[in-house]
C-alpha cells in the first residue's frame, strides 16, 4: 500500500500529540505514578497500538498488518530490555523517584528522533545496495551472541560524554528539583538531571543499532517500520513503573531476545542471499534459498517471548529473584524519607513477611540472598528504624 503524504502527516501529528499529552498531563508536575495509573495508561497505549495495527490490516491488507504486528512485538520486547539499562543509569545517578518520569519521556522522544533518522537512512541504503541485508544480519547475529555471552551493564552510565562533562564542564553533585541548570556559589552549573538525560540519550543511539536492523528483517516498508517503532516506544514510561519490580525477575529475558535477534539475523541473511548481487557470492546471481515468511516470524517471536517469561517466573532462579527483589523493594521503602510514616511502617511489615519466604527457597539460593552484603545492610537499616515500634 502506498502511503500518501497526508497519511504520513496525520500519523506524525498524532504521535507528537500523544507525546505532548503525556508531558502536559502526567510529566510536567513531578510525582510518583501509582500502580493503578501505570497499569491503566500502559493498557491504553498498547490498545492504541493494536487498534492502529488492525486498521493497517483492514486498509493495507494481511501482509501489511502481519508485518506491523511482528515489528511492534519485536521492538516492544527490545524496549523492555532497554529498561534494564535505564534502571542502572537512574540508580547510578540516584534520580529521585518523582523525577524519573521526565527522564524517561526525554529518552522516548530522543529515541524516536534518533531511530527515525536511522530508519530513513536504512531505507535509502536498502534501495541503493541490496547487500546491506548482509550487514544488518551480521549485526543481529553478533548482538545475539553478545546477549548470550553477557556483559557488564554498569558501564552504560559512565560513557565518554558523561566523563567529559564532569571533567571539563561545571557540574553539580546535587539535584535542584527537575531543573537542568542551577546556581551554586553564584555560578551557573549543570545538574545531574541533564547528565542522566545525556546518558540515556547516548544509550538510545546504541539501542537503535540493534532495533532498526531487527525490524528491517521483518519489513522494509518505511511507514510500517516507523509506526511499529513509534508505538513500541509510546507507553514505555508507564510500563517502566508498572513492571519496575518485575524486570530483574525475567532471568532468561536476554536468552529469549538473543534467540529472536538470531532468528531475524538468519532471516536477513537468507533474504540477502535470495536478492544477492555480490560478485563473489554465487557469481553475483541470486541464491535459491528458503525465505522465512512474516507470519512464521510473528509466531516464533511471540512463542519465544511467552516461553521466556513463563520459564523466568516459574524456574527456581526466577522464584529466588522474585523473593530477593521483594525484600529489597520493601527494605528500601521502609527507610525512604520521601514516603510518609504510615507507608514506611507498612513496607516494614511487608519486609518481615517477605523475609520469611527466603526459608522456603532451596538452601543454596537462600544462602546467596542472606550473604548479599548490600541487601543485608538495607534490611538492617530498616530494622533499626522500626525497632522501637516492634
Amino acid at each position: 500500500m502506498d502511503v500518501s503524504a497526508l497519511v504520513w502527516g496525520l500519523t506524525i501529528a498524532g504521535i507528537v500529540g500523544l507525546l505532548l499529552f503525556d508531558f502536559v498531563f502526567h510529566v510536567r508536575k513531578a510525582h510518583i505514578p501509582t500502580l493503578r495509573e501505570a497499569a491503566i495508561w500502559s493498557a491504553i497505549y498498547v490498545g492504541l497500538a493494536v487498534v492502529f495495527g488492525i486498521g493497517l490490516w483492514l486498509f493495507g491488507g494481511a501482509t501489511m498488518g502481519t508485518e506491523y504486528f511482528a515489528g511492534y512485538v519485536t521492538e516492544k520486547a527490545l524496549s523492555v530490555d532497554n529498561l534494564f539499562v535505564f534502571l542502572v543509569i537512574m540508580a547510578s545517578f540516584k534520580v529521585p523517584r518523582a523525577d524519573q518520569q521526565k527522564v524517561l519521556l526525554f529518552g522516548i522522544v530522543f529515541a524516536l528522533i534518533a531511530r527515525s533518522a536511522f530508519i530513513f537512512a536504512g531505507v535509502a541504503l536498502i534501495n541503493l545496495f541490496s547487500w546491506v541485508f548482509y550487514v544488518f544480519g551480521a549485526i543481529l547475529l553478533w548482538t545475539a551472541f553478545s546477549l548470550v555471552r553477557g556483559g557488564d551493564e554498569d558501564d552504560e552510565a559512565d560513557n565518554f560524554v558523561i566523563r567529559f562533562a564532569r571533567r571539563y564542564l561545571r557540574t553539580s553533585e546535587h539535584y535542584d528539583g527537575d531543573k537542568l541548570f542551577t546556581i551554586e556559589n553564584g555560578k551557573r552549573v549543570i545538574t545531574p538531571m541533564l547528565l542522566v538525560m545525556i546518558a540515556i540519550g547516548g544509550t538510545d543511539l546504541l539501542f537503535a543499532l540493534d532495533s532498526i536492523p531487527a525490524i528491517f528483517g521483518l519489513t522494509t516498508d518505511p511507514y510500517i517500520v516507523f509506526t511499529a517503532t513509534a508505538f513500541s516506544l509510546m507507553g514505555l514510561r508507564q510500563l517502566f513503573f508498572l513492571i519496575d519490580g518485575l524486570l530483574d525477575r525475567l532471568v532468561y529475558l536476554s536468552y529469549g531476545l538473543a534467540t529472536i535477534l538470531g532468528f531475524i539475523g538468519v532471516k536477513l541473511v537468507l533474504h540477502a542471499l535470495h536478492e544477492n548481487a555480490l560478485p563473489f557470492v554465487n557469481g553475483g546471481q541470486p541464491v535459491p534459498v528458503y525465505e522465512i515468511s512474516t507470519g512464521l516470524s510473528l509466531a516464533v517471536i511471540v512463542g519465544v517471548l511467552a516461553i521466556t517469561v513463563v520459564a523466568s517466573l516459574v524456574s527456581p532462579a526466577g522464584k529466588a529473584k522474585t523473593v530477593e527483589t521483594t525484600v529489597r523493594k520493601h527494605a528500601k521503602n521502609a527507610v525512604d524519607p520521601e514516603l510518609d510514616e504510615k507507608a514506611r511502617a507498612e513496607s516494614f511489615r511487608s519486609l518481615v513477611a517477605a523475609q520469611e519466604r527466603i526459608d522456603g527457597l532451596p538452601a543454596e539460593r537462600a544462602t546467596a540472598i542472606r550473604e548479599d552484603a548490600e541487601l543485608a545492610e538495607l534490611v538492617e537499616a530498616a530494622r533499626r528504624e522500626h525497632a522501637p515500634a516492634h
